[in-house]
């Protein structure tokens, strides 16, 4: 290993720190949406590789963007609202 490269832990091969939580979740649009140039992809990629944490975040993230876009999806079925809904509404609005 060359004497520029640290092997600790939390470090990228440049010997800079890789990037945090928070930088991940600051650009994580542009990363879902395949935007991050390369080098910026590529610490993203190694931050991914080592917590869990952020890993975790972003298959939520995933699923609840997948479950948002199902909302809105055209259905033959008609949508109904629970009974006990629909009587709260009606009373706040007469309230």
């Amino acid at each position: 290993m060359s004497p520029d490269r640290e092997s600790e832990p939390g470090r990228l091969e440049e010997g800079r720190p890789y990037i945090t939580c928070r930088e991940l979740l600051d650009f994580l649009h542009l990363y879902m949406d395949g935007e991050l140039p390369a080098d910026r992809r590529h610490e993203f990629d190694r931050h991914l590789g080592v917590c869990e944490p952020c890993r975790r975040y972003i298959r939520e993230y995933r699923r609840t963007v997948a479950m948002g876009k199902s909302a809105f999806e055209p259905s033959d079925e008609p949508a109904e609202a629970p009974e006990e809904l629909i009587a709260a509404i009606l009373r706040a609005r007469r309230g």
